[in-house]
């Protein structure tokens, strides 16, 4: 059973994250985003784009599950100690990536059901938000995950536990998530190349 869960989470983490960046609008034209004006407009009422978020919060249970996996293969080896402080980084990163779907995009969906002129006096609130003001600064936890992983790869490919070409996927694909809003398609480039590094393990454990 634990094989079972953890190649559907090898399988199912990386395409749920596809799924969340390739919906994003302006996919083909990257640019770093830095006003929240734009953020808000671009959630407005977009409901694939909600979708899209429940998609990636659901991705955030596989990817501790398949952090924790990597880190039980390196028990024993030269990489153990990277493999649990990558896994504790891949953990809180997935915590942080969770809270940040929470607060920003399922908060956005309930916001969106508001007709435009209630929704105009949310603004301010809305702006503050996404400046992650307050305590909404620890949502930067988030780039914890994607660094967690890097450091997972580097212990997997120091320790010979992973074929050279799939621990190159895994480095690669986690450092081309560590990206500002507004460049999905570079994190989409990402998941892709995570799912080479990925999805062959998780097809070799669901086949027992």
């Amino acid at each position: 059973m634990q094989d079972i869960v953890a190649g559907i989470a090898f399988v199912l983490g990386p395409a749920l994250l596809a799924f969340g960046f390739a919906v994003h609008p302006g996919l083909l034209h990257p640019h770093v985003i830095t006003d929240p004006d734009e953020m808000i407009a671009r959630a407005r009422g977009n409901r694939l784009l909600d979708v899209a978020h429940v998609a990636v919060l659901a991705a955030c249970p596989l990817l501790i599950a398949a952090a924790i996996h990597y880190a039980a293969e390196l028990t024993g080896s030269s990489g153990e100690s990277g493999g649990l402080i990558g896994a504790g980084l891949a953990v809180i990163g997935a915590v942080g990536l969770a809270a940040d779907k929470g607060a920003f995009c399922l908060t956005m969906s309930a916001f969106n059901t508001l007709p435009e002129r209630e929704f105009a006096q949310l603004t301010p609130g809305l702006r503050a938000l996404f400046e992650k003001a307050g305590f909404m600064w620890l949502l930067w936890a988030v780039l914890l995950l994607p660094l967690g992983f890097a450091v997972l790869a580097i212990a997997l490919l120091a320790s010979g536990a992973l074929p050279a070409w799939q621990g190159a996927a895994l480095l690669v694909g986690s450092l081309l998530l560590m990206v500002p809003d507004g460049l999905e398609l570079v994190s989409l480039t990402g998941c892709a190349v995570l799912a080479i590094a990925m999805v062959p393990t998780g097809i070799q454990l669901l086949g027992g």
